[in-house]
């Protein structure tokens, strides 16, 4: 398995798969490097993409593996390469979130993130916000 960040090459790839970001904002993040891609051999096998919240804080948007390739520990890899990425820029925290409703809660906290407040809007499930200090 290799993680790299997206280039322009894989920029049809995220915009066929990644229902959860505006396509023009997609060009935009490749550009930024906010976007890791995750390979295994020659196949693109998912994507973790961030941002910043408040403009200063790194915040982990969105992480996506294939379904076979799920469970086997490449999302702890990926999540671990992106905490050392930022952790190299300088930060010292970084943030995530999660609906209630979703596994990836237990999957964060496993990996040290807590519990940091939440968000409610009128048509999702509540979104857990998870914190971590790197």
């Amino acid at each position: 398995m290799k993680i790299i960040h997206a280039d322009e090459t894989d920029y049809s790839y995220i915009l066929e798969r990644d229902r959860h970001i505006h396509p023009s904002l997609v060009e935009t993040k490749i550009k930024e490097n906010e976007i890791l891609m995750i390979w295994e051999q020659e196949s693109r096998i998912g994507w973790m993409r961030y941002g910043y919240f408040w403009d200063n804080i790194p915040f982990m948007n969105m992480i996506w593996i294939d379904e076979p390739y799920r469970s086997g520990g490449i999302g702890r890899a990926v999540v671990q390469h992106w905490e050392h990425l930022m952790k190299q820029k300088g930060f010292d925290t970084v943030m995530t979130s999660t609906q209630s409703d979703e596994h990836a809660q237990h999957f964060y906290r496993k990996l040290g993130y807590v519990d940091a407040g939440s968000l409610l809007l009128e048509t999702q499930p509540l979104e857990i916000i998870l914190i971590k200090k790197i």
